[in-house]
C-alpha cells in the first residue's frame, strides 16, 4: 500500500524572509522493521535543539524526508551532507540534519530505499522519564531488603545481604571483631560495596540537587520512601549516604569496601552466599569521603538538619584521619580479587574535599590547604574516579561565588569554559558529535563526564554551542552512536539486553533491570578472555558487544548512571 500527499512547510529564514517548500512524495509501506543503519535518539530532541541523524550508508542517496508517524505524512525533506569516512566508527556516513522541524508530535526518518529509523518524539520534557529512570536504576541496586513487588514490578526479589555482622579482613587494621554496615546500593554488576565508587557517584548527584533542588520531588519515582513528603530523589541518596556513613572507623579513616574475597557467580543475590569482609583503609576513600559527607550536608540541612550535622561532622573527622595518613594507598590483598579502585595520585581527592569542607564550614584553613596547582582543567578520558573528583570541587566553587575570593572564583570560571570550548571544538569534528576520541572502560561516563564540563560553562555563559554540546553527548548514549544503541537499558528501541549484571542474568526475565548505563565501547578489549567476542579487529567506536560475559564493555555501574542522571536533569531545566 502507498501513501501520497502534499505538505508545505513554513521556515523563517535567517534574514527574517519566510518561504514556503512544497511537493509530492510517496511512501513506502510500513513494515516494522527499521533501519540499522540510520542512528538517532531513540528517545526524541527538545524543539529547538540541534537534531540530526546518521546515514550509515555508501550507496549514493541524495535526500531523506522527515515523516509523521502517526499521519504517515511527510513533514520535510532534506538533502544529506557529502559522504565523511569516520576512522573512529569505521564507517561512511552522511548527515540528515532536520534541525528545522520544531512541532511536537512522533517522527521517523525516511531515507531512499533504506527505509525508516525508529520512531522519536519532538516535545518539551522529552527525556523526563529516561531522568527519572535513571534514578529509580538505582532502587534495583539497593542492598539489604527486597524490593517488592509494589515497587520493583517484575524485577522485584528477595531480601539479600544484610550486612549487620561483617568480620574485619587483616587488611582493615583490625585483627577481631564485626561492624554492621547495612543499605546501600551495589556497585556494579556485582553485589560488592565500594566508599570510593559510593561517594564519587553521590558527588555528582548532589551537584544536581544543589543545582536544581526540585528536579525531582516526592511521589516521583515509586520507591518505599514516596509520599513522605520529602523528595524521592533525596531519599534515595540517603539509602546510599547511610551505608557509607557505616564505613567510617572510629578514628574518621574510612573502610575501603565491604567485599567477599572473589566475585560472586552470575546469580539471584539472595543465592550469593559468600563470605563479605570489611577491606582495607586508605586516604583516597577518606577524602572522597570527608568531600561527599560535606555536601550531605548542605543537600539535607533544609529537610533533616540533624542528619545533615552528622555527616559534616563525619567529614570533618574523615579529614582529620587524612592529615594524620595524607599518602594510604589501597591495593588489593593477595586473598582478595574484587574491585581495586586503586589510586596513589591523592591530588585530587585532597582538592574535592578541601573545596567542598570549606563551602561548608567557610573555615578558612581549608581554602588555605587548597593546592591551586592541582588545578588541572583539561579533560581526559579514562580518568573517571581517580581524576575526575577536580572538578567536582571546581563545581561547588562556582556554585557558591559568594563565599570564595574573587580571584579563585575568576580563576576558575576560565578555566572550564576554555575546557568547556575545547569540548566544543571536538564534538564538532568527531564522529557522532561526541566530546571524547580515546575509548577506555566506561566511555559513556566519559561523555557525560565531558558533557557536565559543558554544562558548567552554560551555566556560566550561556551560550548555545555550550548546550548543543551537552544535548549531543546525550543524543550519542541514546542511540546517535556506531552500534546503533540507546545504551540505558529499557529506553529506546535499541537497547542493551544482556547487561553484564548478576540479577539481570539471573532472574529469567527477558529484559534487564531498566535504568541502568552500559559502560560503552572501550578499546582495549579487556574480557576477551572471560568470553566476551568481539567483531575481528573493531573499530573504537564499535569495541562493544551485548553479551553478559563483556564486563569490560557492557556491565552497569553507579559511576557511570551518576553524570547520566546529572545530564539529564541539567538538559529538562535548560533545554524547555
Amino acid at each position: 500500500m502507498l501513501f501520497f500527499n502534499r505538505f508545505f512547510l513554513v521556515v523563517l529564514c535567517s534574514c527574517s524572509m519566510f518561504f514556503v517548500l512544497s511537493c509530492e512524495e510517496s511512501l513506502p509501506p510500513m513494515t516494522g522493521q527499521f533501519s540499522e543503519q540510520i542512528r538517532l535518539n531513540q528517545i526524541g530532541y527538545y524543539p529547538g535543539s540541534e537534531k540530526k541523524a546518521v546515514i550509515v550508508s555508501p550507496k549514493k542517496i541524495d535526500t531523506f524526508h522527515v515523516v509523521d508517524s502517526t499521519t504517515m505524512t511527510v513533514v520535510f525533506t532534506g538533502n544529506l551532507s557529502p559522504v565523511q569516512n569516520w576512522k573512529l566508527a569505521g564507517e561512511e556516513v552522511r548527515i540528515a540534519d532536520f534541525s528545522q522541524v520544531l512541532d511536537e508530535g512522533t517522527y521517523m526518518v525516511l531515507v531512499g530505499e533504506l527505509g525508516y529509523s525508529y520512531p522519536f518524539e519532538i516535545k518539551k520534557n522529552v527525556l523526563r522519564e529516561v531522568f527519572l529512570g535513571s534514578v529509580k536504576g538505582l532502587y534495583y541496586q539497593r542492598t539489604g531488603m527486597p524490593l517488592e513487588k509494589e515497587h520493583a514490578g517484575k524485577w522485584h526479589r528477595q531480601m539479600a545481604h544484610p550486612d549487620d555482622s561483617i568480620p574485619f579482613h587483616p587488611s582493615s587494621g583490625k585483627t577481631e571483631g564485626y561492624i554492621a554496615s547495612p543499605g546501600g546500593w551495589y556497585d556494579a554488576g556485582d553485589y560488592n560495596k565500594y566508599i570510593v565508587n559510593a561517594t564519587f557517584p553521590l558527588g555528582q548527584f548532589y551537584l544536581l540537587q544543589e543545582q536544581y533542588p526540585d528536579a525531582i520531588l516526592d511521589n516521583q519515582l515509586n520507591i518505599p520512601e514516596s509520599g513522605n513528603g520529602k523528595s524521592d530523589y533525596l531519599d534515595e541518596l540517603k539509602y546510599e549516604m547511610d551505608w557509607a556513613l557505616t564505613m567510617q572507623d572510629a578514628d574518621g579513616g574510612l573502610f575501603h569496601k565491604l567485599t567477599t574475597k572473589n566475585f560472586e557467580g552470575m546469580v539471584m543475590p539472595n543465592k550469593a552466599i559468600s563470605q563479605r569482609y570489611i577491606v582495607g583503609k586508605g586516604t583516597t576513600a577518606t577524602l572522597d569521603f570527608a568531600a561527599c559527607a560535606a555536601q550531605a550536608y548542605r543537600v539535607f540541612k533544609s529537610v533533616d538538619p540533624v542528619y545533615a550535622s552528622s555527616c559534616l561532622l563525619a567529614a570533618k573527622k574523615a579529614y582529620d584521619w587524612a592529615l594524620e595518613n595524607p599518602a594510604v594507598g589501597f591495593v588489593n590483598p593477595e586473598d582478595v580479587h574484587t574491585g581495586q579502585y586503586g589510586d596513589t595520585n591523592f591530588d585530587d581527592e585532597w582538592f574535592w574535599a578541601n573545596a567542598e569542607l570549606f563551602v561548608s564550614t567557610k573555615d578558612t584553613t581549608y581554602l588555605n590547604s587548597l593546592n591551586t596547582k592541582t588545578m588541572n582543567f583539561e579533560f581526559k578520558a579514562g580518568e573517571s574516579w581517580t581524576g575526575y573528583m577536580r572538578f567536582l570541587g571546581m563545581f561547588s566553587f562556582l556554585n557558591h561565588k559568594e563565599s570564595i575570593p574573587a580571584a579563585l572564583y575568576a580563576s576558575i570560571a576560565k578555566g572550564i569554559q576554555k575546557s568547556a570550548d575545547d569540548l566544543v571544538v571536538k564534538s564538532t569534528e568527531l564522529d557522532y558529535f561526541q566530546p571524547i576520541d580515546d575509548f577506555h572502560w566506561g566511555s559513556n561516563s566519559d561523555v557525560l563526564n565531558a558533557a557536565m564540563i559543558m554544562a558548567q560553562a552554560y551555566r556560566l555563559n550561556p551560550k548555545p554551542e555550550y548546550l548543543k554540546g551537552v544535548q549531543q553527548a546525550m543524543d550519542y548514549v541514546l542511540g546517535a552512536n556506531a552500534m546503533g544503541v540507546s545504551y540505558l537499558t529499557g529506553f529506546g528501541d535499541k537497547t542493551p539486553m544482556n547487561i553484564h549484571h548478576r540479577q539481570s542474568a539471573a532472574d529469567t526475565i527477558e529484559q534487564p533491570v531498566p535504568g541502568l548505563l552500559s559502560g560503552g565501547p572501550n578499546s582495549r578489549l579487556q574480557d576477551v578472555s572471560g568470553g566476551a567476542v568481539y567483531p575481528e579487529n573493531p573499530s573504537p567506536m564499535q569495541s562493544w558487544v551485548d553479551q553478559e560475559p563483556s564486563y569490560a564493555s557492557n556491565e552497569i555501574c553507579l559511576n557511570w548512571n551518576a553524570p547520566m542522571t546529572y545530564v539529564l536533569g541539567f538538559l529538562e531545566q535548560e533545554s524547555n
